[in-house]
This record gives C-alpha cells, sequence and structure tokens, in this order.
C-alpha cells in the first residue's frame, strides 16, 4: 500500500511563501508522475502542479511562474514551493501518485493566505 504525507501547510501573508511536502512510502517512487492538487471550499479538486519521474513538469496557468514542483526520488519526496501567495490560493492542498492506471492521495494540507 502506497502512502502519501503532506506537510508545510499553514498560515501566510499575501506575498509570502510556503513550501510543501509529501513523502511516499514504497520502492517505486520514480516510476510515479507525481501531481500536487488543491480544493477552495465550494469548488472542484484542481490540478496544480505535475512532474513525472524524469522531471517534467506542468502548471496550472493560475500559478505559473510562482509555484515549483520538485521531486527528489533518493528521498521518496515531492515539493512545491509556493511564493507570491495570493488569498485565492487558500485551499487544501493534496499530494497525488499515478501508476498503472492507480492513483493514490494524501490527507491534504490546509494553506490559507490572508490578505
Amino acid at each position: 500500500q502506497v502512502q502519501l504525507v503532506e506537510s508545510g501547510g499553514g498560515l501566510v501573508q499575501s506575498g509570502g511563501s510556503l513550501r510543501l511536502s509529501c513523502a511516499v512510502s514504497g520502492s517505486i517512487f520514480s516510476s510515479y508522475i507525481m501531481g500536487w492538487y488543491r480544493q477552495a471550499p465550494g469548488k472542484q479538486r484542481m490540478l496544480v502542479a505535475a512532474i513525472t519521474g524524469g522531471g517534467s513538469t506542468n502548471y496550472a496557468d493560475s500559478v505559473k511562474g510562482r509555484f515549483t514542483i520538485s521531486r527528489d526520488n533518493a528521498k521518496n519526496t515531492v515539493w512545491l514551493q509556493m511564493n507570491s501567495l495570493k488569498p485565492e490560493d487558500t485551499a487544501v492542498y493534496y499530494c497525488a501518485a499515478f501508476l498503472g492506471g492507480r492513483d493514490y492521495w494524501g490527507q491534504g494540507t490546509q494553506v490559507t493566505v490572508a490578505s
């Protein structure tokens, strides 16, 4: 069973930064496509950023230039560096792993950006 544990959420002022971490159990981490998603109250969960095992990345237009996804396959960890945060970035952020048609999710971490 794959387990994902997120950390690093919290309360930050508008314009500030946070770094989310996601630690993944298992020995085939490098094979997973990893993603960060977020869900704001009353809204659907949306993809924020994704990264392949080889390091190719994809971002939602709303976060391009402000957020950076990265991973260390030796540490089974993926990060989301969030800069220039805005109140509209407030949401629960989820880490997800995808492989072979299966997906695994973390429990989520709250990010609140105060104006």
